[in-house]
C-alpha cells in the first residue's frame, strides 16, 4: 500500500499515512487532530535525473547506441 505524506496547516507537522491510491486526495486529519491538511508532492514522483552518456564522436560507420540508437542526445 502506497505511503503519502501530508502537512498540518494549523500547527505544520508533517506526518505519513499508507492508504489506498483511490484515497490518496481524501482528507487527513493529522496526529494533533488538527483537519486542515494538505498532501504533499511525492520527491519520488518529481525526481529525475539526466546521466546518459554523451555519443561517440567520430565512431566511423556503426550505429548508434545507447536509449534511443544516439538519435536524441546531443
Amino acid at each position: 500500500m502506497p505511503r503519502y505524506e501530508y502537512r498540518c496547516r494549523s500547527c505544520g507537522d508533517t506526518f505519513e499515512l499508507s492508504r489506498p491510491m483511490a484515497e490518496s486526495s481524501a482528507p487527513a486529519a493529522c496526529p494533533a487532530g488538527h483537519d486542515d491538511t494538505v498532501k504533499l508532492l511525492s520527491t519520488v514522483a518529481v525526481g529525475g535525473s539526466s546521466s546518459a552518456p554523451a555519443p561517440a564522436s567520430g565512431s566511423g560507420g556503426g550505429g548508434g547506441g545507447g536509449c534511443c540508437g544516439g538519435g536524441c542526445c546531443g
